[in-house]
């Protein structure tokens, strides 16, 4: 039996390795998650239509739809977000009840139903709004091709809400297609809000993307713009989830958020408890990303959003 003669310089941190990267990194968070309760976000002006769209599936969108949201309501925002996917799985983050009995959507965009009389609060937030998906909205493609205006039905049931229930954000989560259902929420928005993940085939079809919002531009909604892409999935492990995202800041240097979203258990976990990530685990890595990019997209915002910081400080940036 032999002992290890321990240095006598040697303090008990060293000892039991606080300087080591995983404590390094419970230290960059725990001193972020400070930051972020300093800041103070007020809110004037119209409500920010965006659209959160990305034809390639498994990129993050819907999860950073509701997380955003989410975000944007812890800071005081009155958020409405509108799912247009199928699916339902915003509706289901949301904790909010999308059966195929429920009025959703769908009869918005079909039957012309009144948006506030579908509209439901989630159990997360007073100011967080879900206009919930059910099943019917699978047919609703096709069933669109023979309607009047059917490019502009949510457009046209928006701005009626808007102007009787006003609303500080409203975050419209798209299916993972170009279809009419994207059409009409491309066209009811001003801006284009694009998760991209960071892995090889991450600009891959982005480029077909942007020719919609282009087309869309040309011919149906003169004020669509693409204003932020959030880089998700993010394994600052890897070389190449840092080249995808020096690539993506190359191309779109003044959309990109400086906040990018880590791969985090949490926030897989949360929708099977009906939770955003942000009711789930607030102070997990992926709930303080979230809210970082929220406070960076509404700073970006409009001229009338400011920042505050405990310190006194006021920043506001302009388009």
């Amino acid at each position: 039996m032999f002992h290890v003669k321990q240095s006598e310089k040697q303090t008990p941190n060293s000892a039991f390795g606080v300087d080591t990267p995983l404590a390094r990194e419970l230290a960059d968070l725990s001193a972020r998650r400070r930051r972020l309760e300093s800041v103070e976000l007020q809110f004037a002006g119209d409500a920010r239509v965006l659209t959160v769209s990305n034809q390639k599936g498994g990129v993050g969108k819907t999860t950073t739809a509701v997380n955003i949201a989410s975000a944007l309501a812890s800071f005081g925002a009155k958020v409405l977000v509108i799912d247009l996917d199928p699916q339902g799985n915003a509706s289901t983050a949301l904790g909010v009840p999308h059966s195929a009995d429920t009025a959703s959507i769908y009869d918005v965009l079909i039957d012309e139903m009144p948006l506030a009389d579908i509209v439901q609060q989630s159990p997360e937030s007073e100011s967080l709004l879900c206009a919930p998906s059910t099943i019917h909205l699978a047919g609703a493609e096709i069933e669109l091709v023979s309607q009047v205006a059917r490019e502009h039905r949510l457009r046209r049931a928006l701005d009626q809400y808007l102007s009787e229930n006003p609303v500080d954000f409203v975050i419209i989560d798209c299916p993972p297609s170009l279809g009419l259902l994207t059409i009409n929420a491309f066209t009811a928005a001003s801006e284009v809000f694009i998760p991209i993940q960071c892995e090889y085939y991450a600009l891959e079809g982005l480029s077909q993307l942007l020719g919609s919002i282009q087309m869309i531009q040309k011919h149906l909604n003169p004020d669509l713009h693409l204003s932020t892409i959030l880089l998700t999935m993010y394994d600052g492990r890897t070389r190449l989830a840092q080249q995808v995202a020096d690539e993506v800041r190359s191309h779109f240097p003044n959309q990109v958020l400086d906040t990018v979203i880590p791969r985090s258990v949490r926030v897989s976990e949360a929708p099977s408890f009906g939770q955003t990530v942000i009711a789930y685990d607030g102070a997990s890595a992926g709930a303080i990303a979230y809210r970082e990019a929220a406070v960076e997209i509404a700073s970006n915002g409009a001229p009338d959003t400011h920042r505050t910081i405990a310190s006194g400080q006021t920043q506001s940036k302009e388009n």
